[in-house]
């Protein structure tokens, strides 16, 4: 008996070990006999090494956020798609593209002939962007053109790089070919500068006018040429705008020029904007409209010709007999109407014809008139 019950209380002591060990690798350090409750570094030191924290590169983190993309350049992602949600995209008003490619083939050769050179302009994108986002991002130095649109009496804006600027001026005082437009930095644009640009501002203008005419004659006018941003704000920073890049190259030398239209400004003929090709017609089919006119030419139309109308009490009318005669104070020679339904149409004279009752139109009865009256 004393040998079993040594045998037993090693196998208990055993036991007890193994729940020991169990209940230790549960407990937290702080938990562990003999351990200071306050010293959580061995206990950091097992969660780090057994979650394993990552920590986001400055990469992942503009990726996340969306400031990695190049405003209107690519498609926004991460918060920044979230907070641009709320601006229209130009792809719902397609005929922008089909006036911008216009506007790309007139100014190829409006420049060519400013130049004497031979100038290619093609477009980069079209674009959505809000105004306050674009002006931020504008690299300086640049030359910043507000425009006016006479008959849709709004603003929009040329915006013109330094690498452009130096190029159109070094070709227009007759700068060598085959040679980089050297760029001076640290001094504002002097006047012959400006004039030279705002020259060229004026043909673009010119070529963005005969580009809308098709779509809807308007005239674009220079306002004012700025260097500033701040000096150029046409619409609030939150406004939602189209941004037109384009490219323009002159041999070795070239550079950048945006239009910028505030939606606001392209308001009066957003309409026509919609459409999906020049001239066509919203809800209207042609051919069914040439149908239906020779249908309605061929319809039978019933006609009725009052000779006279009179308000009698339902008192008189229920005294009527056989034979009762009704008085109306129509003469021989008063007009009757002619009605369509409920809807009068024209005045005649009432009269016989070849045996037969018959009625000369007069006159003609707007269908406002009834309504006046």
């Amino acid at each position: 008996m004393a040998d079993n019950a040594d045998e037993m209380s090693e196998e208990e002591r055993a036991m007890m070990a193994e729940w020991e060990a169990m209940a230790s690798e549960a407990v937290g350090p702080a938990d562990k006999p003999g351990a200071d409750p306050f010293d959580t570094d061995d206990f950091d030191a097992e969660m780090d090494s057994e979650v394993g924290t990552r920590i986001l590169n400055q990469e992942e983190i503009d990726s996340l956020l969306g400031f990695d993309d190049h405003i209107g350049q690519e498609q926004a992602s991460g918060v920044m798609a979230l907070i641009n949600s709320a601006l229209v995209n130009y792809e719902r008003l397609p005929m922008l593209d089909i006036v911008f490619d216009r506007l790309v083939r007139l100014m190829s050769t409006s420049l060519r002939n400013l130049t004497s050179d031979n100038v290619e302009v093609s477009m980069d994108q079209v674009s959505t962007v809000r105004f306050g986002d674009y002006m931020n991002s504008i690299p300086l130095p640049a030359m910043l053109s507000v425009f006016k649109a006479e008959e849709w009496d709004n603003n929009g804006m040329i915006v013109i790089d330094s690498a452009l600027i130096y190029s159109v001026v070094d070709v227009l005082l007759g700068g060598r070919k085959g040679t980089q437009a050297i760029r001076i930095e640290g001094r504002p644009y002097t006047t012959i500068e400006t004039k030279l640009i705002e020259r060229m501002v004026q043909v673009c203008l010119s070529d963005l006018s005969s580009a809308f005419d098709p779509l809807s004659p308007v005239s674009f006018t220079l306002d004012r040429m700025e260097t500033n941003p701040r000096f150029a704000t046409i619409t609030q920073g939150g406004n939602a705008c189209v941004l037109a890049r384009l490219r323009i190259d002159m041999g070795d030398r070239g550079g950048r020029i945006e239009i910028l239209i505030p939606y606001a400004t392209l308001e009066p003929i957003r309409e026509l904007l919609l459409q999906m090709f020049m001239g066509e017609k919203f809800g209207r089919d042609s051919i069914w409209e040439t149908h239906l006119t020779k249908e309605l030419f061929s319809t039978d139309v019933e006609l009725q010709a009052i000779l006279g109308e009179r308000t009698i009490s339902l008192r008189d009318v229920l005294e009527w007999k056989k034979g009762s005669t009704v008085m109306f104070n129509t003469k021989p020679s008063d007009l009757v109407e002619i009605r369509c339904g409920t809807f009068p149409i024209f005045k005649a004279y009432a009269g016989q014809k070849q045996g037969q009752l018959a009625s000369r139109i007069e006159k003609y009865i707007p269908p406002t008139t009834k309504g006046e009256d």
